[in-house]
């Protein structure tokens, strides 16, 4: 195993979270590309887990605090970390030490900046993105907002607890038209997905749906609304972890237009 930091080479699987093989992510755009060209030069730490033939099988980033959906300062914010783990694509890497090895390099590599401590997310759930997962590698848990846990590890004695950034308002309903609001921050794929099969599924119903396609990148327009990535039918918002497919989308907001009819 080695770990190395992303070159150009590795981006079109990076962008694609290791599923370059995949068909479903095609469907995400270029919306990770483009966030990482804005995030390249402010901060963002990358790093990739290969085996003993350079085959990736896992990667891990970072971001400074003020680019994160969290309230601190002189932080980094683990965005996302991820080990391949499906026989189809490039094979399964899982339980072989990847991200152990890739989170050591990354608080290494954050440990040489101005930071004073390392925050990170998991859900309290026994699967992906497991937050039980960091306390065994010394995070403590400082917030919980709706089962997404917030931990942190503090490299200063002076390191201030981060906390979640909450919701502040939601996509409400319009006389004569069902709303489609999808917020957009760029940095996931899987939310990628959720926002271009919504999109694409309102354009479907005509005038009876507008769309609304909310940049969450700009901070200002994040803590304005308080949601990084999010789907909302009128004033009721979505499930959008796994993504919902582009027929359950569609089949949602034709429930939404009927009622609208009939009422």
């Amino acid at each position: 195993m080695k770990i190395i930091d992303l070159t150009k080479e590795h981006h079109d699987p990076y962008f694609k979270c290791l599923e370059d093989w995949s068909d479903e992510m095609k469907e995400a755009g270029d919306h990770k590309a483009r966030w990482y060209e804005k995030m390249k030069n402010q901060g963002l730490i990358v790093k990739l887990a290969t085996d003993d033939n350079g085959v990736v099988g896992g990667m891990i980033q970072a971001v400074p605090a003020e680019h994160a959906p969290i309230q601190g300062e002189d932080l980094y914010f683990i965005s996302c970390i991820w080990v391949h783990g499906y026989k189809k694509g490039r094979g399964k890497f899982q339980k072989k030490g990847m991200g152990k090895a890739m989170l050591r390099a990354l608080e290494d590599e954050v440990r040489t900046t101005d930071a004073k401590g390392l925050a990170a997310w998991g859900i309290s759930l026994p699967f992906w993105m497991k937050a039980s997962w960091y306390k065994k590698h010394g995070y403590q848990k400082v917030d919980n907002l709706k089962g997404a846990i917030l931990l942190w590890k503090p490299f200063a004695q002076d390191a201030a607890p981060p906390k979640w950034v909450r919701p502040k308002k939601k996509s409400q309903k319009k006389e004569g038209k069902v709303v489609v609001t999808a917020f957009k921050n760029g940095w996931c794929p899987a939310q990628n997905i959720v926002f271009e099969r919504a999109k694409r599924a309102a354009a479907e119903f005509g005038d009876a749906v507008e769309f609304r396609g909310i940049n969450t990148f700009d901070r200002d327009v994040f803590l304005e609304w308080g949601i990084y990535d999010g789907l909302f039918i009128d004033d009721k918002k979505i499930r959008t972890g796994p993504p919902p497919s582009y027929k359950k989308i569609k089949k949602r907001i034709a429930k939404q237009v009927k009622k609208r009819k009939v009422h």
